[in-house]
């Protein structure tokens, strides 16, 4: 039997004295895109970063595609993408120079996220939206088996609305499962297959 996209089960993570997640359990299949809703610090962000092992929870598991996060972090890693609050890019480098640590096709992925003129541009110069698309390039370019979209919408206008709703579709018709925390409830749970709400660490609904 093929293994869940995302499979939780008792998932707890602290800060301090704080439980961002506490006994968070979950399963998601593949080829779905699933949304996490809550307001802030209910524990939206922690659980995708969990999920791409950047942290390590304290208590529970959690398997992407069969794979464990502690024991299998780099299984994981390659197959899944974050997008998350922290851009990654390296300021003094150009948009090009960004997507050319990853490879692929650098100049279509930089023309679909409206970013062709401004390609050899140094990221510092971008604005806060410039770099929410040029991080979906990248995620285009990983090509991943699992799509972690932490608040997607962020920093963008009406048109980079637009972009994450077709960048969304785009992942899904190649079979990638996408998990998205946002504040965009109804927007967002109009394409998702699967809700999930978190409030204080715990799931609600």
């Amino acid at each position: 039997m093929e293994s869940a996209a995302i499979e939780v089960r008792g998932l707890s993570r602290r800060y301090g004295r704080r439980w961002a997640l506490a006994n968070v359990t979950l399963r998601a299949e593949r080829g779905e895109v699933v949304m996490i809703a809550g307001r802030n610090g209910s524990g939206k962000s922690t659980l995708l970063r969990v999920l791409a092992t950047a942290i390590r929870p304290d208590a529970g598991s959690a398997a992407v595609l069969g794979y464990d996060v502690v024991r299998e972090r780099e299984s994981v890693r390659r197959a899944t993408a974050l997008l998350s609050h922290y851009s990654y890019l390296y300021e003094a480098l150009s948009a090009r120079e960004n997507l050319s640590l990853i490879g692929g096709a650098i100049d279509e992925a930089l023309a679909r996220v409206g970013l062709a003129e401004r390609a050899n541009d140094a990221v510092s110069t971008f604005s806060a939206g410039m770099r929410k698309r040029l991080s979906f390039a990248r995620v285009l370019l990983q090509r991943p088996d699992v799509a972690l979209l932490d608040e997607p919408y962020g920093a963008l206008d009406p048109e980079g609305f637009a972009l994450v709703d077709e960048v969304v579709a785009e992942l899904r018709t190649r079979g990638a499962t996408v998990v998205i925390a946002t504040h965009q409830i109804e927007r967002v749970a109009a394409y998702s297959d699967r809700v999930f709400t978190l409030d204080g660490g715990r799931l609600r609904a």
